[in-house]
């Protein structure tokens, strides 16, 4: 059997493994994640992690923060400190003012927004977050 294997920030990765044997090397090729991976990106300095570990979550005590929801809808935000949150539910496009462009969030994803953003949150799927300010 032949494997290839890639590190990311949270471990080894299983890439492809394959059956050496002559007859099913071609035929039966696997792919597998072995893990799932946490993915920080930033956008606009809208800073996100997909799916971060509940090691970390623990660490920063994101369970204790206080929790705010709302329903789809549309409006205004800025941030006079930066926000934190972490979404439980939700799924949101963040659209910087002077932007075209959007950050979208959602379920799972750890976000950082930055003092003194201006944005409009169009929100697509009900919120329901726990959040800290700065």
């Amino acid at each position: 059997m032949a494997c290839a294997f890639a590190y990311g920030n949270s471990g080894f990765f299983l890439l492809r493994s394959t059956n050496t044997h002559k007859q099913s090397s071609l035929r039966y090729p696997m792919a597998a994640k072995v893990r799932a991976e946490s993915m920080a990106t930033e956008k606009h300095g809208i800073k996100v992690e997909n799916n971060p570990p509940e090691s970390k979550i623990s660490q920063l005590g994101i369970r204790q923060w206080p929790k705010w929801g709302c329903p789809p809808s549309k409006f205004p935000w800025t941030y006079s400190s930066k926000e934190t949150c972490y979404l439980l539910e939700g799924k949101v496009k963040v659209y910087p003012d002077g932007s075209k462009e959007f950050v979208e969030i959602g379920a799972g994803d750890l976000v950082e927004f930055p003092k003194g953003m201006s944005c409009t949150w169009e929100v697509s799927v009900a919120v329901d977050k726990h959040y800290k300010f700065d």
